[in-house]
């Protein structure tokens, strides 16, 4: 697989769940939806480059770039159900509960998730004793208590806490800067990345994070329907964090940039230590062009049209 071909990892996610002939039909559709719908595949193809630029055998690092993905989209399918955002959208189609209802919408998470245990499991059986009793500790943390769950319960308590920077970069750390942290740094865990490299790894994680945060929430103030790929405008009408609504366009513009030069700055150290993950300069440059883009279409608007 070279880095720009997602289709074995779109063939892998959609068929990484066996679906028998005595599944329940509703369960069925609900997951084939979600299934069918793989998004961007940005993720996982991150999960599986770093893995094997680390030597990582190409099957544990697809089993462990479909586990991801799987705890990834199962987060996704929670955070748009009626009693959190409420979104109609995701991925370009509508969101699962929409269609399904909200039962097997929740079903076929449970599903994913149970499904990305198993292929996690799969993955790290492959690395060292010690690799794995790391990496194993590494996903409770980020999905967990201290991580992904944190954040989204802080996300639906919003309304309880302070609206300024500090609270929405803690929720970010929890609900976005999580999931890169397993997408960036779990895969060199299991690989025997040097100490030095897995705190590059980490901080890069963090700048991208919270800059693909808040390169959201401006999509959400600013940008349409068709260019998000999913419901809009959810945070202000929900009271959810948002760190535009928090700090102001220009404050928000300025975080952004400061993100993503730290990342810049850290990745080149990092690629100087291991240059097989020079390709991660690529996602750099991609989510450059997409602040751009952004900031771009902020300054067509004229003045009086802007938020």
């Amino acid at each position: 697989m070279n880095e720009l071909n997602t289709t074995p990892l779109a063939d892998a996610f959609s068929t990484g769940i066996h679906l028998p002939s005595t599944i329940d039909p509703y369960l069925e559709e609900a997951l084939r939806h979600v299934l069918d719908h793989p998004g961007s595949l940005i993720r996982p193809r991150m999960v599986y480059l770093v893995a094997t630029a680390y030597g990582l055998e190409a099957a544990p690092a697809r089993d462990l770039a479909i586990a991801l993905e799987y705890f990834h989209t199962a987060s996704l399918i929670f955070d748009d159900l009626p009693c959190m955002d409420n979104a109609t959208e995701r991925r370009g189609a509508s969101c699962v509960h929409f269609e399904f209802g909200e039962a097997d919408a929740i079903l076929a998470a449970l599903a994913l998730i149970n499904r990305a245990y198993a292929l996690s499991w799969q993955a790290v059986s492959a690395a060292s004793r010690e690799s794995q009793t790391r990496a194993l500790a590494y996903i409770e943390q980020r999905l967990g208590v201290n991580g992904l769950l944190n954040g989204q319960s802080m996300d639906l308590h919003y309304a309880t806490l302070p609206h300024n920077r500090e609270t929405t970069e803690r929720i970010a750390r929890g609900k976005t800067v999580s999931l890169i942290q397993l997408t960036l740094v779990l895969p060199a865990m299991l690989s025997g990345a040097s100490t030095r490299e897995l705190q590059l790894l980490e901080r890069i994680a963090l700048y991208w994070g919270l800059a693909y945060q808040l390169t959201d929430d401006l999509k959400d103030v600013l940008g349409s329907k068709a260019n998000a790929g999913k419901t809009i405008a959810r945070d202000l009408l929900l009271d959810r964090p948002n760190a535009v609504s928090a700090m102001g366009i220009p404050g928000a513009v300025e975080r952004l940039t400061r993100f993503i030069e730290l990342g810049g700055r850290t990745l080149a150290r990092l690629v100087q230590a291991k240059l097989g993950l020079s390709f991660l300069e690529k996602l750099r440059s991609s989510l450059e062009e997409e602040f751009v883009g952004i900031t771009g279409n902020l300054r067509e608007m004229p003045i009086g049209a802007r938020p």
